[in-house]
């Protein structure tokens, strides 16, 4: 199993436990994960969404609300949310390393596609990123359970409303694939997704 998905994931690794069963957390780039899975290296996948997986099988389990970074000093952060509207003007810093951008690919396509901020793909590690905030070269973007444990001095979170809002987090599998392990691991996963997504008790 190879994982790249936050909160989600890690609890996902912490109670899965089986004799079986190989965990591997690693990074691995985003163009090689489905060849890793019909070459069995991998048995599933837990990641951003990377668009169609051809003749895999897949489902959203995760979905996280995004937070957008802006500098500490930009007058936006006097606003308690922040919409797609009000970033129309700004760079979007994405960070592209060896393994992918760490987002939603197919919802930077849609921020693109109506009208948000343009997308500014950086060739750096999300620390780099982070940094060029603080500088006012842009803003970033980040999953909730990122953002509320990443703190700067010089740079502040806000969540972000209206539509396109989250990012989700789809798991990768083959279906042809005959180990039974695979199966309940993909059924605690939704199980967990279910019993996040229920409503709390008042």
């Amino acid at each position: 199993m190879q994982c790249r998905g936050g909160a989600a994931d890690s609890a996902l690794v912490c109670r899965f436990e089986h004799p079986d069963v190989r965990l591997i957390i690693e990074d691995v780039p985003a163009r090689q994960r489905l060849a890793a899975i019909h070459r069995r290296r991998f048995d599933s996948v837990f990641t951003h969404d990377i668009g169609a997986a051809k003749s895999c099988s897949s489902a959203v389990f995760w979905q996280e609300r995004l937070f957008v970074l802006l500098p500490a000093a930009h007058s936006l952060v006097a606003k308690p949310v922040l919409t797609w509207s009000d970033l129309a003007d700004m760079s979007l810093l994405v960070p592209v390393g060896l393994d992918g951008p760490p987002l939603d690919l197919c919802l930077l396509e849609r921020i693109a596609a109506d009208g948000g901020p343009a997308v500014q793909t950086c060739r750096a590690n999300q620390a780099t990123v982070l940094f060029k905030v603080q500088l006012g070269q842009g803003v970033t973007l980040a999953d909730e359970s990122y953002a509320r444990t990443v703190a700067t001095d010089s740079a502040l979170w806000r969540p972000l409303g209206g539509e396109n809002n989250v990012s989700s987090i789809r798991g990768i599998w083959l279906g042809s694939n005959p180990k039974r392990t695979v199966l309940r691991l993909v059924g605690l996963a939704k199980n967990m997704a279910v019993a996040s997504q229920a409503p709390r008790p008042a």
